[in-house]
């Protein structure tokens, strides 16, 4: 995961929630802080706030590297890919594709016109529409998914994260989902 941060604004009740994220579902973190042509831009600053959530730069002995970024100016961004191909490299981030989905909640919650709606990372398999799937305690035939621009999908793969709709419960953050081949395995699985 690619952790955004603004040198300027340092880290916000959202970043916290991200870490939060990103940690219950044990998601390794790439940091980009970005807004670094800014004058009030303060790294150490930054760093200071990320290191207080215990998510600690490479350079202070920790696992997540940090990259100063300018979205505005492009300077950093070729480094930041680097860092994140580095991380695919290392962890061996390969999936198949033609195979049953899995992956994880990122988060969920209950929508009063949709009901249980899961954002979900597919970490391998290809999910569908229509599938059946188990998301921690809760189950459901997927009657809807959206990429991250909202927009309606029917398919989505390794890496890409997707809303879903038509889960019975909501699910929590970090549970895994996996899709099974019909509802009767899905019940069963679930008792």
């Amino acid at each position: 995961m690619i952790l955004v941060v603004a040198a300027d604004d340092g880290v916000m009740p959202q970043t916290k929630e991200a870490i939060k994220h990103a940690k219950a579902a044990g998601v390794p973190m790439v940091v980009a802080i970005n807004k670094i042509d800014k004058p009030d831009a303060n790294m150490d600053r930054v760093k200071s706030e990320l290191v207080a959530e215990e998510v600690v730069p490479e350079e202070f002995g920790g696992d997540s590297p940090f990259v100063p970024v300018s979205a505005k100016t492009g300077q950093g961004v070729d480094e930041l890919l680097e860092q994140v191909l580095l991380q695919a490299e290392v962890l061996e981030l390969r999936a198949p594709v033609d195979a049953m989905a899995k992956g994880l909640v990122i988060e969920a919650q209950l929508d009063k016109g949709r009901g249980p709606v899961a954002t979900i990372l597919v970490q391998s398999g290809t999910l569908r529409t229509g599938d059946v799937v188990l998301a921690g305690s809760s189950w459901g035939r997927v009657r809807a998914m959206l990429d991250e621009n909202g927009r309606s999908i029917d398919a989505a793969g390794p890496s890409i994260p997707v809303e879903i709709q038509g889960l019975q419960e909501v699910p929590s953050a970090g549970e895994e989902v996996l899709s099974i081949a019909d509802e009767r395995k899905a019940h069963h699985a679930k008792r």
